[in-house]
């Protein structure tokens, strides 16, 4: 990950985005300082998002939170702060139903308080949005959501953007990546014959078609990976145009099939998804966020 991000800033990338859950912190504000040293970036042209996890969702901890990620991150503030998910959960796993309003008043102190330059949310569902947005002084910056060619979301993204919201997707290849598909998982893999098809049209490949798709629904995408390779062929987007028969061809396969359903949580209260029977497989890469109950407080 580390030789990623510095060659990712070296190339362009200038927006960067962690977690405390993700337990990189430390290793992705070593390297932001590094290229700030080496003349690489300034600072301020940087924009690095971070996330308040679950045990903090009482008011007074998210400030606990932030603080502990900028003392991680060797940072004086971050560009956006997001609550990661909606619920309130303990760190021996109970639900706390902490009412994310309270939360988000967090949030706004922290903003007030110059720790951050922005605040935002993540895994919020239409109704959420609309209650939050009904009842805060501040509104979201931002809402972070699974968006991919399987799961578009395109009245929570149309309400977002209405309310000027900016809609960022994470895990936006969707069952494009096999650790993160479940057996049996819908199309399109990446092998998909009409997305090879559109992707030779233009000479790119189809996750640049992907990413392409998804940037001229004015969505922002947050692509994982530690290759160098496809570091570069994430960013190599901006050079071609989808025409309108293949942004519509590449819509059909919204089938509203999530690769990210923990559901594990799906019992406490304000989990933002709907409901499925216990017995679906969980696919492996979900489960750090079960071990995620278990975050250290630092």
């Amino acid at each position: 990950m580390v030789e990623a991000l510095s060659y990712a800033i070296d190339i362009g990338y200038r927006h960067i985005d962690t977690a405390h859950l993700y337990r990189m912190e430390p290793e992705v504000g070593q390297i932001i300082n590094q290229k700030i040293k080496q003349g690489v970036v300034k600072r301020e042209e940087l924009f690095v998002t971070t996330k308040v996890w679950h045990h903090f969702h009482r008011e007074a901890d998210v400030e606990v939170s932030v603080r502990g990620s900028l003392r991680r991150l060797n940072l004086d503030y971050v560009d956006l702060i997001l609550m990661h998910w909606p619920m309130s959960i303990s760190q021996k796993g109970v639900d706390e139903k902490i009412d994310y309003l309270e939360t988000w008043r967090g949030f706004e102190s922290v903003l007030k308080k110059g720790l951050v330059k922005a605040i935002g949310v993540s895994n919020f569902n239409l109704e959420q949005m609309k209650r939050l947005l009904a009842n805060c002084k501040v509104p979201p910056a931002s809402n972070q959501i699974e968006i991919n060619l399987n799961l578009g979301q395109p009245e929570l993204v149309e309400y977002c953007q209405s309310k000027g919201v900016v809609v960022v997707a994470y895990s936006p290849f969707g069952t494009m990546v096999p650790s993160r598909a479940a057996p049996n998982s819908p199309e399109p893999k990446l092998n998909n014959p009409t997305m090879v098809a559109i992707a030779k049209k233009y000479n790119k490949t189809v996750t640049q078609v992907t990413l392409r798709y998804l940037y001229q629904r004015g969505i922002v995408s947050i692509p994982k990976t530690i290759t160098k390779s496809r570091v570069l062929e994430n960013a190599s987007i901006f050079d071609f145009e989808l025409d309108q028969g293949d942004v519509a061809t590449i819509a059909k396969f919204d089938n509203g099939y999530r690769t990210v359903r923990p559901i594990f949580w799906q019992d406490y209260l304000n989990y933002p998804f709907d409901k499925v029977p216990e017995k679906a497989e969980i696919p492996k890469s979900l489960m750090v966020w079960k071990n995620g109950i278990n975050l250290d407080i630092d």
